[in-house]
């Protein structure tokens, strides 16, 4: 059984030590489902499609594509699972979105996000 969240010494994908992790293959195919569903709450204007960040937004891109409208006049919703320091935010929308509108998401938020992302659950500063 993998644990969502584990104690020991990992590096981010931004080089950065860490303490503990949040570990998002522990969750679930429905999980997935619900945590978009939640968004979605929050979510106020229209989305074309979502897109998961490589790795872990995969799965969030999935289940978000569901209330996609398809209508390409839309921007693209950008998703990922935890939020260190943005960087695979900033990364991904530089080689794949430079210069367009998206909307960005995450479920949990190691810090205070920047740059318009938005997450479900922030960590306190």
């Amino acid at each position: 059984m993998t644990l969502l969240f584990q104690d020991g010494d990992f590096i981010s994908h931004a080089g950065l030590p860490l303490a503990w992790k949040i570990e998002c293959d522990a969750i679930t195919t429905d999980e997935w489902r619900c945590l978009a569903k939640m968004i979605m709450d929050y979510q106020k204007g229209p989305f074309s499609r979502a897109e998961g960040i490589p790795r872990g937004g995969v799965p969030l891109g999935e289940a978000l594509n569901e209330y996609g409208t398809g209508n390409p006049h839309h921007p693209v919703l950008i998703a990922d699972d935890v939020y260190t320091t943005g960087t695979s935010f900033r990364e991904y929308i530089e080689e794949h979105y430079k210069d367009q509108h998206v909307i960005q998401w995450c479920v949990f938020a190691r810090r205070h996000t920047e740059n318009g992302v938005k997450a479900l659950f922030t960590m306190p500063s």
